[in-house]
């Protein structure tokens, strides 16, 4: 069956199917804007919350794909930064192939770059994301070819921190803002995809705020559980009751709260911080959610693989109960 899906992907029968989707699109149609339209550009289809973990696979594409098929995961959350500037038809096939090899369906590729970007509350504002007028343009770019990069290689969605969104409608950044968002939204729609703001920085409701005036149903949110609370602007579980029905992609990580106005709150190991992953799980699932469950833990090398491993017991343990 899942030949039949990826023959018919590159077939008449998808040409159909984007067709009508591009045509809901245009109407502002709710009724594909979910269903039809959440796998349209998903080469590999996966389990809805199927756990995944995030790699940034530079320079060695092989050994981090390898080490989510041997970690036991079955999807892969792409940060891509280390390849701007490298998307090439070899690359794609090189990604491809290793996809197969290893049984592995990529769901999300996200970018950040380029720099400058401060992780903080002092100089972030002015560093992050698409709102910073000095690095708009640039950014913009990344994500167009990521995305273009994205559709080679079957990923349906694409990702970015959008930045320190004013919640002030009337702020000047604002309305600049939705018109980079918007563009970075129809360019992604047109090549079968979502484009995916990943909460932090902003309030839900100025994120939410964002979404009805961009008003594209390709326009969705990356949840991430921890971002909320690492910049103090959220509980997720209340999040997602502004939220929940644009989220299509996850990143399970947990964090504190911060208490130093200069610094974010500091990330720890799924279940150490204040994140409440057996509701907001409950919600997601409550919500339909189509998405994975991507683990990110901030760390590097053999304490990373382990805190990973511990992440996974955990989270599985809680989805278990769920399906009980």
């Amino acid at each position: 069956m899942q030949n039949d899906v990826q023959a018919n992907l590159g077939g008449t029968t998808m040409d159909r199917r984007r067709l009508l989707t591009y045509a809901a699109l245009a109407a502002g149609s709710s009724i594909f804007s979910r269903a039809a339209f959440a796998q349209s550009g998903q080469k590999r289809p996966y389990a809805p919350m199927a756990l995944g973990l995030l790699i940034k696979p530079f320079p060695n594409p092989e050994a981090k794909i390898k080490l989510v098929h041997d970690l036991g995961f079955p999807t892969c959350f792409l940060s891509l930064d280390g390849y701007l500037g490298k998307y090439t038809p070899e690359l794609a096939k090189q990604f491809n192939d290793l996809f197969d090899k290893y049984r592995v369906v990529p769901t999300t590729a996200e970018v950040v770059y380029p720099q400058p970007l401060k992780w903080n509350f002092l100089e972030g504002p002015a560093t992050i994301g698409v709102v910073p007028r000095a690095y708009r343009q640039a950014r913009m770019d990344a994500l167009k070819q990521t995305s273009d990069f994205a559709k080679r290689i079957g990923v349906g969605r694409i990702q970015t921190h959008c930045g320190f969104i004013p919640e002030d409608p009337k702020d000047a950044l604002y309305p600049e803002a939705v018109t980079a968002i918007r563009q970075l939204t129809e360019h992604c729609a047109g090549n079968g995809q979502h484009f995916l703001m990943e909460t932090g920085q902003e309030t839900p409701t100025t994120m939410l705020r964002m979404i009805k005036d961009v008003n594209n149903p390709a326009l969705g949110v990356g949840l991430d559980t921890a971002n909320l609370i690492l910049y103090g602007k959220a509980n997720p579980v209340d999040a997602l009751k502004v939220l929940g029905p644009h989220v299509q992609a996850m990143h399970a990580k947990d964090g504190k709260w911060p208490t130093d106005p200069a610094k974010l709150g500091e990330e720890v190991v799924i279940g150490k911080g204040e994140v409440d992953f057996p509701q907001v799980l409950k919600e997601l699932k409550a919500l339909n959610y189509q998405g994975a469950i991507s683990i990110e833990r901030e760390t590097s090398g053999p304490q990373q693989v382990a805190d990973v491993k511990a992440e996974k017991v955990y989270l599985e343990n809680i989805l278990s109960k769920l399906s009980a």
